[in-house]
């Protein structure tokens, strides 16, 4: 018998993610300093990299395949101005079938690459009233109510140090340079709030949003608290941009579907890449 679920026994450890990083390095001589994951409807900011190289996931040894639509499927590497970014175009989810270690080695590839900060992104729906479709919200908290964690289990990458202090996992200062950026760009539609993350893939119930809001939560997705596990235990400074894609169960009379979170995301894009745009650089200056 193992000593735990076979799904939460981590299998990569540094030589496997050294592997991945020696692949990307054969394909572009970049070294990105800033690090991406681009949520459901939101990869296309990939697309407007200048000197930028795509590597499909099944290139790169370990990476999982997405297998969500809206998500291209592919690691890109290019600049924001003079800033290098790595961009993962598409994320993994628990709900996929993949452990919450599966899904963030990309993350941790990334790092290796040579990132420093990460901006972490994801569609969700709105709890908090104020919320409508098509708002920001940056990422105060998180509560994981996936149930999971990227680092439960064994290997050489937790052993030795797997207690994290997410006392604070998002990086206020990157908050407060989000806020001015967007109100500088005329962005006016932006809060702040707590990310619930439950596992999916089916929608809430209304009466599980209805806990999320008594308990704290703003908007509720299925992604995102694993890879900023990782990002914490990687010491990695950590900025989390929610796309409000519809009012969460119950909160709306329309039902909820996957094309609604698409289509709101794709309407949010001029805003969104000019957030970003303005941005990294920034981030990167430090």
């Amino acid at each position: 018998m193992t000593r735990f679920r076979d799904d939460d026994i981590i299998t990569y450890d540094k030589a496997g993610i050294d592997q991945a990083v020696a692949f990307v390095r054969s394909r572009t001589s970049l070294t990105p300093s800033v690090a991406l994951i681009l949520g459901s409807g939101l990869g296309s900011f990939a697309d407007t990299l200048d000197e930028a190289t795509a590597v499909p996931y099944e290139d790169i040894p370990g990476f999982p395949i997405s297998t969500v639509e809206g998500h291209a499927g592919q690691l890109v590497v290019g600049k924001v101005g003079d800033v290098v970014v790595s961009a993962q175009q598409g994320r993994f989810h628990p709900y996929e079938g993949y452990s919450a270690a599966q899904v963030t080695f990309p993350l941790r590839v990334m790092a290796g690459l040579g990132a420093k900060s990460v901006i972490i992104t994801n569609a969700a729906g709105g709890v908090d009233h104020r919320l409508q479709p098509g708002d920001l919200m940056l990422i105060e908290d998180q509560v994981n109510f996936q149930f999971r964690s990227p680092l439960r289990g064994s290997g050489t990458l937790v052993d030795e140090d797997r207690f994290v202090d997410l006392a604070a996992p998002f990086t206020p200062r990157l908050i407060d340079m989000a806020l001015k950026t967007a109100t500088d760009r005329g962005i006016s539609r932006i809060f702040r709030g707590t990310y619930w993350g439950n596992l999916g893939p089916t929608y809430e119930t209304k009466a599980e949003v209805k806990m999320a809001r008594e308990l704290g939560g703003d908007a509720v997705g299925m992604s995102t608290v694993a890879e900023v596990i990782v990002a914490a235990h990687m010491g990695m400074e950590t900025l989390g941009i929610t796309c409000i894609s519809n009012k969460a169960a119950g909160l709306s009379p329309e039902p909820l579907s996957h094309d609604e979170v698409i289509e709101v995301t794709t309407q949010v894009r001029g805003s969104f890449t000019s957030l970003l745009s303005a941005l990294i650089p920034q981030i990167a200056a430090k």
